[in-house]
């Protein structure tokens, strides 16, 4: 890009103006705000640049005299941009990101001004640790905690500030953030699946995890939603009768986008532009006032950056046009909630994506053997899986019609799975030419023209192949995919050092040719992941019923789910990767069940608030008013008033008797509450949070959203379905 063009790109920043921005390409605007690497070309000394470039690429450490450099020239290029503040950004144990924004203002010793930036302050950073979940890592008054630099997410320009992505850790060295499993985890899966591809291409040097999501949400009119507190405070509508006119009518996927909502997204994707977002996708999702966008693939830790800092950007933009945006799993009873789908794949340094097939036979083998390696990790650690998406507010969804079960399977189609089943039956040993022959061009060699055909897809598999990548839909819309990304990492870099272990011990003491050594491990891995694999409907009785012959785990809340976590097995398979230590494991399940407990705490705390301030007198209000009602129809008629104030009579008794159980099972679980809060054994905690306290969440609304039809539409405190769900 041009000096003038880019200079005239800052300016229109600045004035925070659209009009010229409107007029350029959006290839010229990308990544405008990021220290890429055409900024790095510019900025940086050649030995600079090598240095930055071998971290991202080997992992190799930044000398301090370089890093100094490198500090030296993004604070150059940071102040260019407007920049007064810098900030390491990283992710801690919240799900959210965090961030502590410091001047490059300086004073010297004689009192002289100056912009200050050292390789010190790029490198490393001191936030107070004892503020941020732990897991019982860090005790309150240990506050040190570390944020170190990543260099291989850019640096970008948000607002007046320099934010650079770093990991979280604490003093005595443990990860207190979700990026640095995630970094461990992608670390795996380059060493394993390398190992892997070069038995295909000897010139694979590296293998990346790529990750495309798929980003559902709301938009809500900003007003109507601070009018109410249920929102505000849990993100989702915990009390409110269906609107007449919902998704029944399928009139609003890929249906024409509203103007509100299509202004929004304009000017979402040029602030998602400039910040290196590749935002690509836009459309109305199956519910009313629901959404989604989706980006260009990238390399996994990457896109984990970009969906976090997407979800900040929307959030302030959506502010902009007097609008909310919700990423709460279920923020509407009646109508779908939100996901945020995790399209994985593989790909290698020589531009070739392991998970498509090629248009040989040989490329067709590379393509089997990291797909049914895929398959053999998900079948092995299903339950783990499960559990990297389980959170208080995903329960609300899994499973309801709308999105995967919590039971984990595998759709690939019928045409591979015939594949499959082919390979199955081959004999093992040594192949006969003529078998090897059948094998590879009749077989295998086929590959390319089914998928060409395959192009339908399960909507209730958890884990489905289409096409060219592995999509996991169960991760919920607010969730951080770096939890079910390091996880997904982990299992299939466990899973294919095993079977080169395998294979070489078969080439080496079976004097297999290599070819014939892959085909019978995949034929043995095929057969025992026979049972994860489904294409039919998730939803149905008779599936569950399967599900639970063929041993698949069906843990339906968060505190089932989680148990895996702290299992022997699970906490051997992440020190063994290296990704996660006994301590590090054990400190998120105790994070992830501490806020399963607190957020489901909340939302009684709410119930409560809502029931005795505004549903209870509204209701009351209301009664009173009937009550008059009935007292003149009395003065006029006399004895006989009933007959002629029958309807209002029913209308009083319905609301009394709605009142009273609103009242009675509100105070019940007031109780269950002060009941779970005594329990010390956090396990126990969330168990009686999840059996005691939530099952009266539905008996309260059942009774709120009755007075709600029952109440003046004038008396009726909150903003209902029919007012919240239709902007124009």
């Amino acid at each position: 890009m041009s000096t003038q063009r880019t200079n005239a790109i800052r300016e229109s920043s600045k004035r925070k103006t659209r009009s010229f921005v409107e007029q350029i390409r959006r290839s010229e605007l990308f990544g405008s705000h990021v220290f890429n690497e055409d900024k790095m070309v510019q900025y940086l000394t050649r030995d600079a640049y090598e240095s930055v470039k071998n971290a991202i690429f080997t992992g190799s450490k930044i000398d301090r005299k370089m890093a100094d450099q490198i500090a030296e020239s993004m604070k150059a290029w940071a102040l260019s941009m407007g920049a007064t503040h810098y900030t390491h950004w990283f992710q801690p144990l919240t799900g959210a990101t965090a961030e502590k924004h410091d001047a490059f203002f300086d004073l010297m010793p004689n009192g002289r001004a100056l912009e200050k930036f050292g390789g010190g302050q790029l490198v490393q950073q001191e936030p107070d640790a004892s503020s941020f979940p732990s897991g019982g890592i860090r005790n309150t008054f240990e506050a040190r905690g570390y944020t170190a630099w990543d260099p291989s997410s850019p640096a970008f320009i948000y607002g007046a500030t320099l934010c650079i992505p770093t990991i979280f850790v604490s003093y005595t060295g443990e990860a207190l953030d979700n990026k640095a499993p995630l970094l461990r985890a992608l670390h795996a899966v380059d060493q394993a699946a390398t190992g892997v591809a070069r038995y295909f291409d000897k010139s694979v040097n590296k293998v990346m995890a790529t990750l495309g999501w798929e980003q559902e949400y709301f938009l809500i009119d900003k007003a109507l939603a601070s009018s109410r507190p249920d929102l505000v405070l849990t993100g989702r509508t915990l009390v409110g009768q269906a609107a007449a006119k919902g998704q029944q009518l399928d009139d609003h996927y890929f249906g024409v986008i509203p103007r509100r909502a299509l202004n929004f997204m304009k000017d979402l994707e040029v602030e998602c532009t400039k910040l290196g977002i590749p935002v690509k996708t836009r459309h109305n999702e199956v519910a009313p006032n629901q959404f989604e966008l989706a980006p260009v693939f990238e390399e996994a830790n990457l896109a984990v950056d970009h969906n976090l800092l997407l979800m900040d950007v929307m959030e302030k933009v959506a502010d902009r046009h007097d609008l909310k945006v919700l990423f709460h799993e279920k923020p509407f009873a009646g109508i779908n909630g939100s996901g945020k789908h995790n399209n994985w794949s593989l790909a290698t340094d020589t531009g070739v994506n392991l998970l498509s097939p090629g248009s040989t036979p040989m490329k067709n083998l590379q393509f089997l053997t990291f797909f049914v390696n895929t398959i053999k990790a998900v079948d092995t650690y299903e339950e783990l899986l499960r559990a990297s998406i389980a959170s208080a507010t995903n329960d609300h969804r899994l499973g309801a019609n709308e999105a995967p079960p919590a039971i984990f399977s595998i759709f690939i189609g019928e045409q591979l799975s015939a594949v499959l089943d082919e390979l199955e039956g081959v004999s093992q040993g040594k192949l006969s030419p003529e078998e090897k022959t059948e094998l590879k061009l009749n077989v295998v060699g086929k590959i390319p023209e089914i998928l060409l055909d395959n192009t339908d897809r399960n909507r209730t598999s958890p884990f489905a192949f289409t096409g060219n990548k592995f999509e996991m839909r169960g991760v919920g819309a607010k969730m951080n995919c770096a939890k079910p990304m390091t996880v997904l990492n982990t299992i299939v870099a466990r899973q294919l050092i095993e079977f080169k272990k395998e294979v070489d011990k078969l080439i080496e003491k079976k004097k297999l040719k290599k070819d014939e050594a892959i085909f019978n491990v995949l034929r043995e891995y095929i057969k025992a992941s026979k049972r994860i694999r489904f294409d039919g409907d998730g939803y149905s009785e008779n599936w569950q019923k399967e599900a639970a012959k063929r041993k698949l785990s069906n843990n339906k809340t968060t505190p089932e789910a989680l148990e895996i976590v702290v299992a022997k097995a699970s906490v051997d398979l992440f020190r063994d990767m290296q990704v996660m230590s006994e301590v590090e494991v054990k400190a998120r399940h105790e994070v992830d069940l501490e806020t399963y407990i607190l957020q489901t705490q909340i939302e009684g705390r709410v119930f409560n608030e809502l029931v005795n301030t505004q549903i209870i007198p509204a209701a009351i209000a209301y009664q009173n008013k009937v009550i008059s009602n009935i007292k003149g129809i009395k003065e006029i008629y006399g004895s006989g008033f009933q007959k002629h104030a029958e309807a209002q009579l029913s209308i009083l008794e319905e609301i009394s008797g709605h009142l009273a159980a609103t009242r009675k099972k509100s105070e019940a679980m007031t109780e269950a509450r002060k009941k779970a809060n005594a329990e010390k054994d956090i396990r126990k905690k969330a168990n009686a949070y999840c059996h005691e306290v939530r099952p009266y969440f539905e008996d309260i609304r059942y009774h709120c959203d009755k007075l709600e039809q029952l109440v003046d539409d004038q008396d009726w405190p909150l903003a209902k379905y029919r007012e919240l769900l239709f902007i124009r």
